[in-house]
């Protein structure tokens, strides 16, 4: 009943194979230079930066079981805590 951390970006294997190491990941990155995974999660929208648009990603989290059911949708995480609000929700659904 343990659980896989993956992140998904568009940017291709080499960006994020140094984006891993200076970070020190002790997760995967998927390569999602097609947008095709970002855009079946449904991940993807307008964003401004700077008075500028553009298309980007959303980051989001899912918490997904094993039966590939989508438990827990977590929006904009960006707080530290948000690794342990993951773990309590995986928890709870044990």
């Amino acid at each position: 009943n343990g659980f896989e951390v993956l992140g998904v970006s568009p940017d291709d294997e080499k960006k994020q194979k140094k984006f891993e190491i200076k970070y020190k990941l002790p997760f995967p990155l998927i390569a999602d230079t097609e947008n095709k995974v970002t855009t079946a999660y449904g991940v993807r929208d307008m964003k401004k930066l700077f008075g500028r648009e553009y298309m980007g990603i959303l980051r989001t989290t899912f918490v997904i079981d094993e039966k590939g059911i989508i438990r827990e949708i977590f929006t904009k995480p960006r707080n530290k805590a948000h690794a342990q609000e993951i773990i309590k929700e995986w928890n709870e659904l044990k």
